[in-house]
């Protein structure tokens, strides 16, 4: 028995020493992984908390643009962006603002919330509708030069086709027939590339529509 306690007592001293050199080091170890744990945790409840008011917002925006209260839309994109800006809610929500203010011949408005999507969506998709409908804004208001600058630079291939296509639109508006031609082929090339990795014949009417605005430019050159 004597043995067995010396050999214990001999085991709690390595212990004891051990602890000495290497205790503080393992507690700090134990807190760091404790904090990160709670810092996860309350990052995970922060994004949550964000993305319910923001959503909360949104609904808010598509009951105003419902009732056509395109005041309280306009103060309510302008809120989600203002709050919750890294949210997707927020592009959603100027997208929709945007989309009621050309309902409602506010095309000013409307730059300012699409240009904020297109320069701030997160998502490819939110990003590259935001771009399409600025440029169509600046297109319909003759603002050639201004509406070519958001369909340059990579697109998504969703919307490849668009982007050529209001390209080619914007081109022919400058009289510029040669290059509205390539921009048209190329929309056609990208909506035929679309349909091979979807649907053949999915988009013919597109495709038709396309067509006529290539036959429209004749033999430009």
């Amino acid at each position: 028995m004597a043995v067995y306690d010396l050999e214990e007592q001999e085991q709690l001293d390595e212990l004891k020493t051990w602890w000495k050199m290497y205790g503080n080091l393992v507690t700090a170890a134990v807190a760091a992984v404790a904090l990160a744990a709670v810092s996860w945790q309350g990052w995970n409840w922060y994004q949550r908390n964000q993305a319910v008011q923001a959503a909360s917002i949104y609904a808010g925006i598509e009951r105003a643009a419902s009732a056509r209260d395109v005041k309280q839309v306009r103060q309510l994109a302008g809120e989600l962006i203002d709050k919750f800006p890294r949210t997707t809610y927020a592009a959603m929500g100027a997208l929709l603002s945007g989309k009621v203010q050309v309902e409602t011949n506010d095309p000013k408005n409307a730059q300012a919330q699409l240009q904020w999507a297109a320069d701030n969506a997160k998502d490819d998709a939110l990003r590259d509708l935001a771009r399409l409908r600025l440029a169509a804004i600046l297109l319909d208001d003759k603002a050639y030069d201004a509406a070519l600058k958001p369909l340059s630079g990579d697109v998504s291939p969703a919307f490849a086709a668009r982007f050529s296509e209001l390209k080619g639109d914007v081109l022919a508006s400058q009289d510029k027939k040669a290059e509205a031609k390539t921009a048209y082929e190329a929309a056609v090339a990208a909506l035929e590339k679309q349909e091979k990795e979807t649907s053949p014949g999915q988009h013919r009417a597109y495709h038709d529509v396309l067509q006529s605005k290539l036959d429209s430019l004749g033999s430009a050159k």
